[in-house]
């Protein structure tokens, strides 16, 4: 049994009024089984991957299945991600150059993707390695607390905060970022439609519902739940366990498809949290292949580590649509952020006692 909720704004006053909602089963958020959906809706998904993308997968998989450093499809996910982010920021920084003479990159010209994935003559052989290892990632890295960046070199920071390179040989490592360069046209929106699903399709073989608390959401369900909530330009909208960032692309795509609204707007409605980096770093690149150019309001961190009695009305949002972990656990220091007498090591409950004071008041 799984648990989604899709919240609109509600009043509440005071943690007793939420208990007594808890225990009228008063609340108004809508509880679906994630068993008796998917029987539902699985007649209308359609495996909707082109070949020749889905066979490059493939390809980048087996390469890395050479190398001696990479351990298992969960770094190989890993390296592809940050690899594909690479190429898809540069294109977006000529975008920034385009709509603005002054935009001046945060990257240094050796550190940019069009340098040095483009040139097979300057880091031949292992020294890929070396060049990746050494420089690239320490310098990444630094963004994130760096002072004389700008906005999109703390985007960068945040990005590979956590983020490894795990192969080891530079020959095979070339390989791939040949192959992502030539071979994958992200000005293709086809491509773009169809990389969140390949995305959760190798995360769906790194993950068992309900042994970790995670579980990535089925696409056909996440979109029938933003029909329902309905969302309307300038809400905004929150995921506080976003995963691959299903439910926020689904909002980006229920708004455009209804809606004129600018991409500023766009941008300024869709906030999510993670916890962990991969899931963190799929939401990122899915979002950027969906138009928002910076997804800043995507935050790498846990939402349980906020303070029930901290929460003031700048964290607070119109809706919020969410499949939250659940059967995980928290350690201790998590627990004490809430009221004693809603105190549980299920991930769940706290989600949603944090989702109903996240809520803005009417």
């Amino acid at each position: 049994m799984n648990i989604f909720f899709v919240i609109r704004t509600y009043s509440i006053d005071t943690l007793d009024e939420i208990k007594e909602q808890l225990n009228n089963f008063n609340i108004h958020f809508l509880i679906f089984s994630i068993i008796i959906l998917y029987k539902l809706i699985i007649k209308v998904t359609i495996k909707r991957c082109v070949m020749p993308l889905e066979t490059l997968i493939k390809k980048i998989q087996n390469i890395m299945r050479m190398d001696a450093g990479i351990d298992g499809d969960a770094q190989r996910l890993n390296q592809i991600v940050w690899i594909l982010f690479l190429k898809i920021f540069d294109l977006q920084e000529k975008t920034w150059k385009r709509k603005n003479n002054y935009y001046k990159s945060p990257l240094q010209k050796r550190f940019r993707w069009s340098s040095w994935a483009r040139n097979d003559s300057m880091y031949p052989g292992d020294e890929l390695i070396s060049f990746v290892n050494i420089q690239l990632f320490p310098e990444f890295k630094r963004l994130r607390n760096s002072v004389d960046t700008n906005e999109q070199g703390r985007f960068i920071g945040v990005f590979f905060e956590d983020t490894h390179n795990y192969m080891k040989s530079g020959k095979l490592l070339k390989e791939i970022v040949n192959l992502v360069d030539e071979e994958i046209d992200f000005h293709s929106e086809k491509d773009k439609q169809l990389f969140g699903r390949i995305y959760e399709t190798l995360l769906s073989s790194l993950q068992a519902a309900g042994n970790s608390g995670e579980f990535y959401t089925p696409r056909p369900v996440t979109r029938f739940m933003v029909d329902i909530l309905r969302l309307k330009p300038g809400e905004i909208v929150l995921d506080p366990a976003c995963g691959t960032g299903g439910f926020l692309t689904d909002c980006i795509d229920y708004i455009n498809e209804n809606y004129n609204v600018k991409n500023e707007v766009l941008a300024n409605m869709i906030r999510g949290i993670e916890k962990k980096q991969l899931p963190h770093m799929l939401t990122v690149t899915n979002l950027m292949l969906h138009g928002i150019e910076l997804p800043n309001n995507i935050k790498h961190k846990n939402s349980l580590d906020l303070k029930i009695t901290e929460i003031d009305e700048k964290d607070k949002v119109n809706c919020i649509l969410s499949n939250p972990p659940f059967g995980g656990a928290e350690e201790d220091s998590i627990i004490d952020n809430f009221p004693e007498e809603f105190q549980t090591k299920e991930t769940a409950d706290l989600f949603l006692l944090l989702i109903l004071n996240l809520m803005e008041k009417k």
